[in-house]
């Protein structure tokens, strides 16, 4: 769990549950990501279509955008080439015929780590900071909020190619199909009590 700062106990709640969903949609892309060659990372659907490799340049790059100074300046940083990210060379070190996972990989490490550290810099004095998106307001829980939303969005168009393109080889990441009776007898046989679902997931 995080270490909030002298923050009330529901704005802990709230960042400690945001971070959890944010770790269970990276591990969802980690585990799909790993059961892909390095070929499969840029494969495409058609032309019009977005690779893997793609949406992880694209979240890389949202992330340092939206992240760096996330308090104090607007999220969208001069510094981002939005265009750039839906293009398959830009930023991605390719020779010849070879993929290059670990600049994947760099990327899609670094974005993550600049989110889980703007969390970690959220105090009380710091919670009513407006934050803002292309000159557009949000209060801290509405910024956090908008951006859990894109990048699950992002990381379940992975996994959906990941199965495409694995077909039966695929290994599930959820609850397998036929499975779902017996994975609710197995829950409801545990004692009612307050905890994240995530927990599972995240060992």
């Amino acid at each position: 769990a995080l270490i909030f700062i002298n923050l009330p106990p529901m704005q802990i709640d709230y960042l400690n549950s945001a971070k959890q969903q944010f770790q269970y949609y990276k591990q969802l892309g980690d585990k799909t990501m790993a059961q892909l060659s390095d070929e499969q990372l840029y494969w495409q659907y058609n032309e019009a279509s977005n690779s893997i490799a793609i949406m992880v340049k694209h979240l890389w790059g949202n992330m340092m955008s939206r992240w760096t100074d996330f308090l104090t300046t607007d999220g969208e940083k001069d510094f981002r080439k939005r265009d750039q990210e839906f293009e398959l060379s830009v930023g991605i070190a390719i020779e010849g015929s070879t993929y290059r996972r670990k600049d994947l990989q760099i990327k899609w490490e670094e974005g993550w780590a600049c989110l889980f550290m703007a969390l970690e810099s959220i105090n009380e004095e710091y919670f009513d900071t407006v934050v803002y998106i292309r000159n557009q307001g949000h209060s801290i829980p509405e910024a956090v909020n908008r951006q859990m939303m894109h990048y699950a969005y992002h990381v379940g168009q992975m996994v959906y190619l990941g199965k495409m393109i694995k077909g039966d080889d695929w290994q599930s990441l959820s609850i397998p199909k036929g499975n779902g009776k017996a994975y609710n007898a197995e829950k409801f046989a545990q004692e009612k009590g307050k905890r994240h679902f995530t927990n599972e997931y995240l060992k």
